[in-house]
């Protein structure tokens, strides 16, 4: 019988013409289903489904139907009264007779629009990826064309220039050209000579000329009388053979007198000059050395200050360790074919609490060196939790988890210092271009950011900070790397071990998290490598998909350990698999095959997966052969645009309402997987934070999220998402915590209590993440600090059954 009919009833007597089963069916007779609402593949929150009501013949019913929301992502925000009736609905249904867990029209309606959307994700993923391709052709012909215009551009002022200098030379030259000509016309120019002759009184002979003699020419050239022509002399300072008619007339001694005086003149002129010039040379040449003294060391340290390699805050407030246990060892005890190597300590950065005795030992080929032999597990990290050597009552006692995110993987938004430095035109945007970039310099400068980034200090802090648990992420690298990688190998796989060890001195249980796998499990840059999706999918998908499977086998040999059974409780097996973007299938059979061979391995933790951003629902009844395995989901509401603009009111009712009523569905194995918990969860109600969205892009609070959705999974939104939809601001998001109103600190502590009340419905949580470099919202010892955040975990001000504050009336702005 179609599902859009009436059923018949239940006592044929009741009926005996089959009048009702011919009735269409009325709204009210419709099948109730339970109040837990499907979310979609972001974790939002699905529309109800919508009936139509048809007869056997395909016809429409007359009666119509109450509408229901389309668009999930409407920004409509979720009411504490929408929420309350909810709740209503759902303690009443059990009470209900002939009630079913689903509309079963509901369930197929919401499959085929969850079909349809993946099917039109796909294509919109296809068409960006090809647009993108298109643009990105475009602009790197407009930039060829750009340079080409550029470099005419300068050849064309060079020729200008070359042009201008040779004109100008030319005109100089005829200038200098014609002052000689003037000049030698002046020089050689006769004097008007009078005939004193009474004959012609005042005449001039017109023949003077034609009749001058060859002394007089000489005299009027050269002769030093009169004093006019002396000075000529003096001004030529020729040396003359004195001969013909000076001698004649007794007028070369005079010459002779004079060429002498000019000789000695002009030698000492000329010695004058010569001194002169080598005084001047050899001040030239102090001045060139001090110049080469001061530039050459100068030229080098800019030289190695570019190169240098990029320190993050905490390195650049540490300086290098002591290395003092190194003292005693001799460098004769390391073999000649380990010198140098991975397993020389005299080559690590920090070998402070490393066991820095040489060995080459291995387990499932990973290296033992740094570890000691002994350990002790009778350490608790607070009196309600019990010691590491004891049980803990994973379901019914609350995991209260941190995170240690940016530490063994670098994440942009938690170390800025990295990729400051670049600019928009370098593109380092993750670890793969970071590495890239550094070249031989990454080594020693990642190395710098383990060894200080989270240290002894910090896991003690953790610990007093009231935590029972960490979680360390970490890359694929720590274990290995391929051909073309440019990651740094293995360096930080020591000090994964070191870390472990000081979780163990406090007695904190570890959630080890393989947070980037080879290929890059969902293409956003805490991954490794920002850009497409390399892990079962595309050319080399499967590749990757058993290399990460090699990795969890050397991983899960050397864990399943005697002296890892007590602290590494939880085991993850690849941190936010994007399997909106994956064939499901495929991940949930990888991910049997990883838990076959963990516990193959014989490793006893429990194993956690990534819900995949599915929503919570969907994984009911899947991956049911092991029964120690978790499900783990991250909730955010910044990343989505239907949560982002709830007013803070409503955010509060969502974390309080909504996120538990997703826990505890999901813990009954009725309505969901079965064991769950929040592995992943902030206070920051924006997306402000700088690289939170990666490098260089804005943010959905502002609009000016402007990304390619290939690269970041998300659409642009360049219109302002905060509650107002306008005038929306990240400043005081950003602001110093110092600077917050009491408001809205207030807020952020009643936000974050709300979720870890919500969380603890189930497993419990990890908070992401301890410390960042300047984005006090993601960090909880700023938080802390700044007392937004509790002192210690315990301390509860507010729960989910307290009353909460008229925000808007204490002055907290929706847009800040």
């Amino acid at each position: 019988m179609p599902n859009n009919e009436r059923r018949r009833s239940r006592d044929p007597s009741a009926d005996p013409e089959g009048e009702r089963a011919r009735r269409p069916r009325r709204p009210s007779d419709l099948q109730r289903r339970k109040g837990h609402r499907a979310t979609d593949s972001q974790g939002e929150l699905l529309p109800k489904a919508r009936y139509r009501s048809e007869s056997r013949s395909g016809g429409t019913s007359s009666t119509p139907r109450r509408s229901r929301r389309d668009d999930s992502s409407s920004g409509e925000p979720l009411s504490l009264d929408k929420l309350a009736r909810l709740d209503a609905v759902n303690a009443k249904q059990e009470k209900k007779r002939g009630w079913q867990s689903y509309d079963e029209a509901y369930l197929a309606e919401v499959r085929e629009r969850e079909a349809q959307m993946e099917e039109d994700r796909r294509k919109e993923e296809r068409r960006l990826r090809k647009a993108e391709a298109r643009e990105r052709t475009r602009r790197e012909e407009q930039e060829d064309e750009e340079e080409r215009l550029r470099a005419e551009a300068k050849e064309r002022r060079r020729e200008e220039r070359r042009k201008r200098r040779d004109s100008e030379r030319v005109v100089e030259e005829e200038k200098g050209r014609q002052a000689r000509i003037d000049e030698l016309k002046k020089s050689r120019r006769p004097k008007e000579v009078v005939d004193a002759s009474p004959k012609t009184p005042g005449r001039v002979h017109e023949d003077w000329r034609r009749k001058q003699s060859k002394y007089q020419k000489l005299e009027d050239r050269g002769t030093p009388e009169p004093e006019e022509r002396l000075e000529k002399t003096k001004k030529h300072k020729k040396s003359r053979i004195i001969s013909g008619p000076y001698v004649e007339d007794g007028r070369a001694e005079k010459v002779y007198k004079y060429e002498k005086s000019q000789s000695r003149k002009n030698n000492h002129d000329v010695a004058a000059r010569r001194a002169k010039i080598k005084k001047w040379a050899i001040i030239a040449a102090v001045v060139l050395l001090l110049i080469l003294i001061i530039a050459i060391p100068a030229a080098v340290v800019a030289n190695k200050k570019k190169n240098a390699p990029v320190q993050s805050a905490a390195v650049a407030s540490t300086g290098r360790p002591s290395n003092s246990n190194l003292n005693g060892i001799s460098q004769d005890s390391i073999p000649a074919s380990a010198k140098g190597g991975y397993l020389d300590p005299f080559t690590w950065y920090d070998t402070i609490d490393f066991n820095v005795t040489y060995t080459n030992d291995t387990i499932g080929g990973l290296p033992l060196m740094g570890l000691n032999s002994t350990w002790d597990d009778s350490v608790a990290p607070n009196s309600g939790v019990p010691a590491l050597k004891d049980s803990f009552a994973y379901g019914s006692m609350p995991i209260r988890g941190m995170s240690l995110g940016g530490w063994l993987s670098i994440e942009p938004f938690i170390t800025p210092s990295f990729f400051q430095k670049y600019n928009q035109r370098d593109l380092i945007i993750d670890e793969w271009t970071l590495t890239t970039k550094l070249g031989t310099q990454a080594a020693p400068t990642l190395e710098a950011h383990y060894s200080a980034f989270i240290n002894k200090q910090a896991f003690a802090d953790i610990r007093a900070a009231g935590f029972d648990h960490v979680r360390i992420p970490f890359s694929y690298w720590a274990v290995t790397t391929y051909s073309g990688d440019p990651y740094v190998a293995k360096i930080s796989w020591r000090y994964l071990l070191r870390g472990i060890e000081y979780a163990r001195q406090n007695g904190l249980r570890v959630n080890l998290d393989l947070h980037a796998v080879p290929g890059s499990q969902n293409g956003w840059n805490h991954s490794g490598r920002q850009g497409s999706i390399g892990w079962l999918n595309g050319t080399d998908g499967d590749l990757n998909a058993q290399r990460t499977l090699d990795i969890h086998n050397q991983l899960t040999a050397f864990f399943a350990q005697p002296r890892y059974t007590n602290i590494i409780t939880l085991y993850g097996l690849v941190n936010e698999p994007r399997m909106v973007f994956l064939d499901t299938t495929k991940v949930t059979d990888w991910i049997n095959k990883a838990v076959a061979i963990a516990r193959g391995n014989k490793m006893k933790a429990t194993i956690v997966f990534g819900d995949g951003f599915l929503g919570l629902d969907n994984w009911k009844g899947k991956l049911q052969t092991d029964s120690n395995m978790l499900l783990d989901v991250h909730q955010y509401v910044i990343f989505n645009n239907a949560q982002i603009v709830l007013k803070h009111t409503d955010k509060l009712n969502f974390a309080c309402k909504g996120w538990t009523a997703q826990m505890t569905a999901s813990q009954n194995k009725a309505t969901g997987f079965g064991p769950t918990m929040c592995g992943e969860w902030s206070q920051a109600d924006t997306d402000c934070a700088q690289y939170i969205n990666d490098v260089f892009t804005g943010s959905r609070w502002e609009g000016t999220l402007n990304v390619p959705p290939s690269s970041t999974g998300a659409t642009a939104v360049l219109t302002p998402q905060c509650p107002t939809k306008s005038s929306c601001e990240c400043s005081d998001a950003n602001a110093d915590p110092s600077k917050y109103s009491a408001a809205y600190k207030q807020w952020l502590l009643y936000f974050a209590l709300a979720q870890m009340d919500s969380f603890e419905q189930g497993w419990g949580w990890f908070y992401w993440t301890w410390i960042t470099e300047n984005a006090p919202q993601w960090s909880w010892k700023l938080g802390m600090q700044a007392g937004i955040l509790p002192k210690t975990v315990q301390d509860r001000s507010f729960t989910c059954n307290s009353s909460i504050p008229d925000f808007g009336g204490m002055g907290l702005s929706e847009s800040y």
